[in-house]
């Protein structure tokens, strides 16, 4: 099937030629449906505390962080383009004549334009943007009025302006201050310095990016470093990662042969977000805090957020220092079975990690290593919110091939909806993943775990797509947060829906969390 050149293509990447077949294997066989058992909700799987009880957990996180190597985790390499995809539609459709403004207001279909414009003053680009248009002798007032939207559009979208069609999130200005506005890249830096930050005022961010965008957020931070360094008195530590080659996938055509282009060499995409376990495994740290890219509320708003993630941070402390407590001591062996009751009780009732009924037939020897082996795992505290519409995976008790039960979160696509007991049981949630984690990456020993040996590979995704006007499928690895952590210990927490602020369009920054 494969040709030399396709094989040195592959070694170029860091992937074998069973690496690829494997691949294609998935291609050919599909990936499986999750079998949902349950959703996880308060009192079966999901946390709930009370205000007292946050707030003792964020006591605990902030006396003992001074005892750790503290990481603050952001993938960056999200493009924007899809957050402008309604505006994109109307200036292509009027490009040659001007609308009337009356149909743009009337008109249901121009709703989110008409909405866009409207408001326009209220974004926080929208200072740099109107001094672009003055530099050209425009005025973004007599072009509103004269229906001469295509020309704002292009200088916001396109590289005679802000170019924000083709930047990642991270660079765009998301929130208006008093005297200037912010990237959402730097929203992250506050974050960070207010919950990852040492004993010796040193605060740590990790961006993962494209390549082709790693120049700009180095000069763009480089830019603001310095003034965040003065006014919190801290130093920042910044640091960067790209999305390895040996993750990206070969895509396939309609009957999953390798996919060729016009040149005959073969056709690779990236691994989607599960692709950053590996980013993740290569990080040198104790505790790592995941948050997406464009979850950020400006600074008057985020008490909650602060709260909440020292609070899941202040859990996973609590949770890890007991169980790294009952790992050394099965370590040392000499233990009565009522220790290794009060072992498999905590791990059951305070972890989530199932117990077989078969637990109970195994010898003392065999007891230690189920539960060692169970105890000795990455563990995640996840954040989940009430479920209010929005749309996005949640929480789930599932049960794997080998009939053993744990605690995911599952994607819509990971769901047989088709399936009117699956259905069901979807029907039920009561909460969403907003992609807010706590992470603990070592073990009691102090060594870093190999993050990859707990990925579930069968957990992957396979979409539809096209290339010049031919239609191709291609695979995604296991999610970062679904099936790259399927076999970690997991704890879901419920935390207040402020704490999640997704910007998925640019009319999100409207919101009154993002004004």
């Amino acid at each position: 099937m494969f040709t030399e050149k396709d094989i040195l293509q592959f070694k170029s990447k860091g992937l074998s030629t069973e690496d690829i077949e494997r691949q294609i294997v998935y291609f050919k066989k599909g990936f499986p449906f999750i079998n949902l058992v349950d959703p996880a909700t308060p009192g079966n799987g999901l946390h709930t505390h009370t205000e007292n009880e946050i707030k003792e957990l964020e006591r605990y996180f902030e006396n003992h962080r001074d005892e750790y190597d503290i990481i603050k985790f952001v993938p960056a390499s999200g493009a924007a383009s899809r957050m402008f995809k309604h505006l994109f539609e109307f200036r292509d459709k009027f490009a040659d004549t001007k609308p009337d403004p009356a149909e743009l207001e009337q008109n249901k279909s121009y709703h989110a334009v008409h909405q866009f414009f409207k408001n326009l003053k209220s974004f926080a680009f929208y200072d740099d943007l109107k001094a672009l248009l003055e530099k050209e002798s425009l005025s973004v007032d007599d072009l509103l009025n004269s229906g001469d939207h295509h020309l704002i559009l292009d200088y916001l979208l396109s590289e005679k302006g802000l170019n924000y069609a083709n930047l990642p999130k991270g660079l765009l200005a998301f929130h208006s201050y008093k005297n200037s506005s912010r990237l959402a890249v730097e929203e992250h830096l506050v974050e960070s310095i207010n919950y990852a930050t040492d004993v010796n005022k040193k605060s740590y961010l990790h961006l993962t990016v494209s390549p082709e965008h790693l120049e700009n957020f180095k000069r763009s931070i480089s830019d603001k470093k310095k003034a965040y360094e003065d006014e919190f008195d801290i130093t920042l530590h910044i640091s960067f990662s790209l999305q390895k080659p040996s993750t990206d996938m070969i895509a396939v055509d309609m009957e999953n042969n390798p996919f060729r282009r016009e040149d005959g060499r073969l056709l690779f995409r990236p691994g989607g977000h599960g692709a950053l376990i590996e980013n993740l495994n290569d990080l040198d740290a104790e505790i790592v805090f995941i948050k997406n890219i464009d979850n950020i509320v400006p600074d008057h708003l985020r008490s909650t957020t602060y709260l909440y993630k020292r609070a899941i941070g202040g859990l996973l402390l609590k949770l890890q220092e007991k169980t790294f407590d009952f790992l050394d001591t099965l370590d040392d062996g000499n233990i009565s079975e009522t220790e290794l009751e009060n072992m498999k009780d905590f791990a059951e009732k305070n972890l989530n990690i199932f117990i077989p009924a078969a637990y109970k037939g195994y010898d003392h020897m065999d007891r230690i290593d189920f539960l060692y082996n169970k105890l000795n795992r990455p563990i995640r505290i996840c954040g989940m919110v009430k479920n209010e519409g929005e749309p996005g995976g949640g929480p789930y008790w599932v049960m794997n091939e080998n009939d053993e039960i744990s605690l995911q979160i599952v994607e819509s696509s990971q769901m047989d909806m088709s399936n009117p007991d699956q259905e069901r049981i979807v029907g039920k949630a009561t909460h969403f993943n907003p992609v807010d984690l706590v992470c603990g990456i070592k073990n009691h020993k102090g060594e870093k775990f190999n993050l990859k040996e707990f990925v579930d590979p069968n957990t992957g995704f396979i979409s539809q797509k096209s290339q010049n006007g031919k239609s191709l499928k291609a695979q995604e690895l296991p999610g970062l947060w679904n099936g790259a952590m399927a076999d970690w210990i997991t704890i879901f927490v419920e935390t207040p829906i402020i704490t999640f602020n997704p910007v998925k369009t640019v009319n999100d920054l409207l919101r009154p969390e993002h004004q």
